[in-house]
Formats: structure tokens, C-alpha cells, sequence
């Protein structure tokens, strides 16, 4: 009975130490720094302040008229009452609502091929490594298989439907390339027992989305393809929030692009106006460890979406922070929020 009750003690002891962390996690497209739609920067760092993510990983930043992007939002929103920090990142970047003790380029900007930078922040003892990676956007296979080439996007006379000449395209490009360096770099980190974030714009489908069950929807001409680069982080142990969380693409497809951005004309919109190029390219992954749960995922952004030309409603199940007014970016966001128990 003793014995019982010591390892009882010591039970109750071992839970009063732990701690809950709760982490939100902002994924977003801003589109040349919110400088397309009229007001975009101020509506960027009011989506910011609104959301109130923890960390928050953009694409698009350009450092436009000699400025560091990253330092000019860290200061608006310093204006309006929220601390982040940040580093200088070009293409895309990362804020922090915790202490950096580390940054790195891990894939940097060559010939606009794409970027991922990464941050390593001590959230109340407990140590997280955030990427935010925006990948390269030619070699865009998945328009190829609606009609359109993917590197001029000019209309094509027959879509691409041979699915070895579709990956063949797309690993041409340099988005492969990019997530094999994040997998290398991450790989140390997860063996320090940090928790592993990456979040963007990755400008390529996901597997997960193109299989039996959709291949009659959104233009994929009947095929099931196995997207490279969601593919090599699948096999290397990430978990895809948005499908964990919803994992039926049919019933929550949850397209993020192109998003039906209401304060520009639809013309500024598509990339490939006779086709359905409606997709999910905008995403957060995680390493799972123990101890991690995910709790809530939602899109970011307005629910419609631009199809053949013309903005569309939404009528899937998909769940939705709808901006209250203007909205800076064609992309959608995605919003990740998890429980820590270390």
C-alpha cells in the first residue's frame, strides 16, 4: 500500500509540473507585401492583429523601395499593441510572438525559384523550429493538366493528362529541390526535441487532394497523381494540417487559391480562365511528437473562389475567418491551432 501511495505522489507531482501550451499558427500568401489591392498593407496588418497567431509564416515579401518588410510590419503591429519579432528574410518570412535564439536561410532566393527561412524561438521553455518556405512557381504542372502551360500559361490545344510527363514537369522545377533541404535541416531539430512547424505557399497540389475520390473534380481529368513534394513529406513523417483535420477533400476541399479577392478585377485573379484551376497550394505542416495535439483548422479568407472567370460561392463544408473588410491577397490563409502538453 505504500508503494501505491508513493506512486501516486508522485503521479500527481509529475502532472502539477507539466505545462499547456496552446499554439496558434498563421499561414499566408500577402501578394507583393498587400501593395496589389488598394489599402492592402493596412488590411494585412489588421488580419494580422485579428488573428493573433503565435507564428505566422508570409510569402510575397519583397523589401520593395529598399525597406525590410519583415521590420516594417513588426513595428505596425508594435504601434497597435502586439510584440513579434522577426529577422530579414526576402520572398518570404516569419514573425514570432517569442524570443528568437536562432535564424537561417535553409533554400534562399535564386531567379524567384522559390525561399525557406526558419526561426527557432524559446516558447516558455519549451524550444520550436518555425519554417515558412515559398516554393517555386514555374514548372506549374497542374495547370498543364487544365489546358494551360505552366510556365507561360498560355492555353494549350489538349491538356496534359500523361501522368509520368506531369511529374516529370514538375520536378523541374525547384520546389523538390527546396523541401529536401527543409527535410535535411529539420531532421536535426526534431533530433533536439523541438517541435517542427513549416508553413507556404508551396505552388503545387497535394496527393492527398488528388486521389480516386476527386479525380472527376476541379479540372484533374480523371487522374490520381502523387504530388512530389507533399509525397516527400509524407514519407518523412509530416502530418498535413489541414487534411489531418479534415480528411475528406471531397466534403472539405479547401481551396486557397485563387481566392475571390472582391477589391480587384477577376481578369488580375486567374491564370487560366476557361479552366477550374481552384486548389489547395497554401499549407501547415507539423512533426508529431507526443504531447502535440491539433485542435482547430480553418481557412483564412474569403470563402468564394474564382472559377472559369467568374467568382464563385462557396458550397463545401469548409470552415472560414472571412476578413471583415478589405482583403490583401489571392491567396487564402490557412490557421493551425494546437495543444502542447511537455
Amino acid at each position: 500500500m505504500k508503494k501505491i501511495g508513493l506512486l501516486l505522489i508522485t503521479m500527481a507531482c509529475c502532472l502539477a509540473c507539466s505545462k499547456t501550451q496552446t499554439i496558434k499558427v498563421l499561414q499566408l500568401n500577402i501578394w507583393q507585401e498587400g501593395t496589389t489591392i488598394k489599402g492592402g498593407y493596412d488590411a494585412v496588418v489588421d488580419e494580422l492583429m485579428r488573428v493573433d497567431a503565435d507564428f505566422v509564416m508570409l510569402s510575397e515579401v519583397r523589401n520593395y523601395n529598399n525597406t525590410r518588410f519583415c521590420d516594417r510590419i513588426v513595428a505596425s503591429l508594435k504601434e497597435r499593441g502586439k510584440t513579434y519579432y522577426s529577422f530579414y528574410s526576402y520572398d518570404s518570412g516569419l514573425l514570432s510572438k517569442y524570443p528568437i535564439i536562432d535564424s537561417a536561410t535553409i533554400f534562399p532566393l535564386n531567379g524567384d525559384h522559390g525561399s525557406i527561412y526558419k526561426l527557432v524561438a524559446d516558447m516558455n521553455g519549451q524550444e520550436v523550429a518555425v519554417y515558412t518556405a515559398h516554393l517555386d512557381y514555374l514548372s506549374c504542372a497542374y495547370y498543364d493538366v487544365r489546358g494551360y502551360d505552366g510556365n507561360s500559361w498560355a492555353k494549350l490545344d489538349t491538356p496534359l493528362i500523361d501522368i509520368q510527363k506531369i511529374l516529370e514537369k514538375n520536378v523541374a522545377s525547384q520546389r523538390d529541390d527546396a523541401i529536401r533541404l527543409f527535410i535535411e535541416d529539420a531532421a536535426k531539430e526534431r533530433a533536439k526535441g523541438r517541435v517542427v512547424f513549416l508553413g507556404g505557399d508551396f505552388n503545387e497540389p497535394s496527393h492527398l487532394d488528388w486521389t480516386e475520390k476527386t479525380k472527376d473534380m476541379a479540372d484533374h481529368q480523371g487522374l490520381v497523381i502523387p504530388w512530389t513534394v507533399t509525397t516527400l513529406l509524407e514519407e518523412n513523417g509530416y502530418e498535413d494540417a489541414y487534411r489531418i483535420y479534415y480528411p475528406d477533400p471531397v466534403k472539405n476541399p479547401g481551396y486557397t487559391y485563387p481566392a475571390d479577392c472582391k477589391d480587384t478585377a477577376v481578369s488580375k485573379l486567374s491564370w487560366a480562365p476557361e479552366a477550374d484551376e481552384r486548389e489547395r497550394i497554401d499549407y501547415i505542416f507539423y512533426s508529431p511528437i507526443d504531447g502535440l495535439n491539433l485542435t482547430k483548422v480553418m481557412v483564412h479568407g474569403p470563402s468564394g473562389s474564382i472559377l472559369k472567370n467568374e467568382r464563385t460561392p462557396n458550397k463545401s463544408a469548409d470552415t472560414f475567418l472571412e476578413p471583415l473588410g478589405v482583403w490583401p491577397t489571392d491567396h487564402k490563409g490557412i490557421i493551425a491551432e494546437f495543444e502542447l502538453l511537455y
